[in-house]
């Protein structure tokens, strides 16, 4: 996620100091201090972009899935709205755990694979997934998966890094024992997410990009990586959509 740019640079400029990890093994690892992170850009755009696609959705008394929920960073946010339940699933044992310090009296459940077969048909109205769709390698398999939980006329909204950012080499990484790591990541073109939402009787009601832009300038100063912010201005870093079913 960019755990901060200087992170990134470095990837850049030494790409062979690099560490990959697949997304279990690597947020086992960064949930000791994922809710340490000045500076990190990804998610002061995440927060910002997943608080204008909440603004549309009406979730007050209803059942709500968080699907890669990490360490309950969007909870806050979605407590507000008044849900009847929040449920949290999460590949990382790591992060659960670190969700549950901080909500202890939270649902939640560990993913093992694409299907979430412990879990009944049409369970959740609301179906919410920031910075992780980009991590699940068959997608279509683990959005049939979702459709299946959702109820008639339930909604969801996923945001990740934007595609054509982690085509051309973006990374999402952060130090652990002073070795960079890198997550692993799948390239899921915006298109083909909508496909096989909207093949499942969806359709969209929203769809959002940010663009590297004047506001985030201060991040890449502080990070002395000005070069960086003027070869990519106005390069879309990330996206959020948000669906409905019929």
């Amino acid at each position: 996620m960019l755990a901060t740019i200087k992170n990134y640079i470095k990837s850049k400029v030494s790409p062979n100091i690099v560490t990959e990890k697949n997304a279990v093994e690597a947020y086992d690892l960064w949930a000791t201090d994922y809710d340490m992170q000045p500076g990190n850009l990804m998610l002061h755009l995440d927060e910002k972009l997943f608080a204008t696609l909440l603004k549309g959705l009406e979730i007050k008394g209803k059942q709500v899935a968080d699907i890669g929920c990490g360490t309950g960073r969007q909870w806050p946010a979605l407590f507000n709205k008044q849900p009847a339940g929040l449920t949290g699933f999460d590949v990382s044992g790591g992060m659960l755990k670190k969700l549950k310090e901080k909500y202890p009296s939270a649902s939640i459940s560990q993913i093992t694979d694409n299907l979430f077969a412990d879990t009944p048909d049409a369970s959740f109205d609301v179906i919410v997934s920031t910075l992780t769709v980009a991590h699940i390698a068959d997608i279509e398999e683990a959005l049939q998966a979702w459709s299946r939980l959702l109820k008639p006329g339930g909604e969801i909204i996923i945001t990740d890094f934007h595609p054509h950012t982690l085509a051309f080499g973006g990374k999402r990484t952060f130090t652990h024992d002073n070795t960079l790591m890198a997550v692993h990541n799948y390239v899921h073109p915006i298109y083909s997410i909508k496909e096989v939402l909207l093949k499942n009787n969806f359709y969209l009601v929203t769809q959002e990009e940010i663009k590297i832009d004047e506001s985030m300038k201060p991040f890449y100063a502080d990070a002395n990586a000005m070069h960086v912010y003027e070869k990519y201005y106005g390069f879309p870093i990330i996206y959020g959509i948000h669906l409905k079913r019929n």
